[in-house]
Formats: C-alpha cells, structure tokens, sequence
C-alpha cells in the first residue's frame, strides 16, 4: 500500500559502478541504484540499477495497478541495468513515466537511448515488449517538474562523465535531495550541490570514496562521505545519507564509515537495502 502524509524512503540497491552480491557484502546489500520515495499515494523511484528488480518483485505482491515515475540521474549501466528486469513495465494494466536531464545536451532522447539497451546483440526481446504505459520525458538541468500534485521537482547538473542530474522532491513541507555521480571541486563548494540541496532534511550524496581514497580516484566523477558532511554543513541540510558504496567496501569497511559519519554528525546514515526513512 502507499503511505499517505509525509515522504517514505525506501533503498533498494546502494552500490555503485557494479553489483557485488556475497558473503562480504550481506549487510548493507550488493544491488546497485535505486531509491523510492512514497507520498500521498504517489510513488517515485530514483534510478534503475539492479535493485529496481527486488522493488518491482515487492509491487506485484501487493497487488493492484502500479503507477511509478522513475527519475534518471544518468544512463551509465549501472544505473539503468534493472529496468528490463522491473517486471510492472511488462503488465498492461501498469503505467510508468521515464525523466532524465543529461542527455538533451548531447542531442539524445531516452526513449532511443533505453531501446539500444533492450537490442540484439545485448539483450534477447525489444523495449516495445513492455505492456506497461510508457512515457519518456527529456529535460534541461535546472528545470522544475510537478509530476503529481503537490510535489515538486527541482532538478541541476552534476559533475560526472556524460552529464548527470540531482534531484530535490518537496511535498507536504519536506523535503529528499536524490545527489549521486557527482565530482566535487578541489576547492570550496559545489554551487550547484549547495543550491539544490539547501535546508534539506535528507540528503542521499554521492560516497563512493573516502577522502583519503579519493586522490586515486580523481576525474571518475565521484565523491565521499567527508565532502557529503561538509556540503550539508555548506547548506544547511539536516541529515546525511552516505549512497552509492565502491564495490570494494565490504560491510566491514561500511560499519568503519559509518562510525566515523556518527561521530562527525549524529543521526548520519549509511545507506544499506531495506532502510526505510520517514520524514
């Protein structure tokens, strides 16, 4: 059933780069990203990594016609691999709304960028066997979308190869910044991270590294749960939630980085599947 007042948060894949199933990774989860917020009857759901299958599994058993918006922050494979895999797309009776910012800019639309992903020789049956209703929606970064009423959308480009895009819900007086694939600078702030994710009760950021990882890393277009805190304190956000885990940090390494963010900023979190958040 859908949750009516306020904002749910559910994680349902919070890796990055690829999916990391094992015994290492047990705890906090090996699917890679997918996060969905629930208000008033209205679901949206934040990339479609791998995670997006299990989410998918979990609507069919409830039952009932499934309407979802599913938000893009970009097409790199491992935020798109689960699509084809969520099964709601594949029921007539479903209806799904597709959004991403990054590609207008280099002369791409999602639909045709999704339908490669579902043609021979990489995957076995086309992007038209999906029953469900689907709508494609390209977008500048920085646009506002009012996907159902009483939510707004706000959206802004990310430092990452290709492009990328965050987004910020708000509904019922609070409100869910979506920031991953995103490079900080070498100096100060993000503008763009800080404007979009000002006054936010959660922030869910872009932790692949740690600071001292980081230097090995630089040019790959992401960054830590340090420069996560310090944006926050930047803009005034409430809560942190570390997201898209390197598939090198174990649930040992996690539990590491999650004492660390506690004792810098009580009440951070580290994002594993199954955490719900209530705002």
């Amino acid at each position: 059933m859908l949750e009516g007042d306020g904002l749910l948060v559910r994680f349902w894949g919070v890796r990055g780069t690829v999916p990391c199933p094992g015994p290492r990774t047990v705890r906090y989860g090996g699917n890679t990203s997918c996060v969905e917020v629930v208000h008033d009857g209205h679901r949206f759901i934040f990339d479609a990594g791998t995670g997006i299958r299990n989410l998918g599994k979990a609507l069919q058993a409830d039952g009932g016609v499934v309407e979802s918006h599913l938000f893009l922050s970009h097409t790199h494979m491992d935020h798109i691999a689960g699509l084809p895999y969520f099964k709601p797309a594949y029921d007539a009776n479903n209806r799904l709304e597709l959004w991403s910012g990054h590609l207008n800019q280099q002369g791409r639309r999602l639909q045709d960028v999704l339908k490669s992903l579902t043609e021979w020789p990489l995957f076995p049956v086309p992007l038209k066997i999906m029953r469900a209703y689907l709508a494609f929606h390209d977008f500048e970064p920085g646009a506002v979308l009012r996907p159902a009423d009483g939510v707004e959308i706000r959206t802004g480009p990310l430092n990452h190869p290709g492009g990328a895009t965050g987004y910020r819900l708000e509904a019922s007086g609070r409100s869910v910044c979506y920031v991953t694939d995103t490079e900080h600078p070498e100096r100060g702030r993000d503008r763009d991270v800080v404007r979009l994710i000002e006054g936010a009760d959660l922030v869910i950021y872009d932790c692949t590294y740690t600071d001292q990882e980081y230097g090995r890393f630089r040019g790959w277009g992401h960054s830590t749960w340090e420069e996560g805190l310090r944006l926050c304190r930047a803009a005034g956000a409430a809560r942190l939630v570390a997201f898209h885990h390197d598939p090198e940090h174990d649930d040992e390494a996690l539990d590491r980085i999650a004492e660390a963010m506690d004792r810098k900023v009580a009440g951070s979190l580290v994002a594993r599947e199954g955490l719900e958040v209530s705002l």
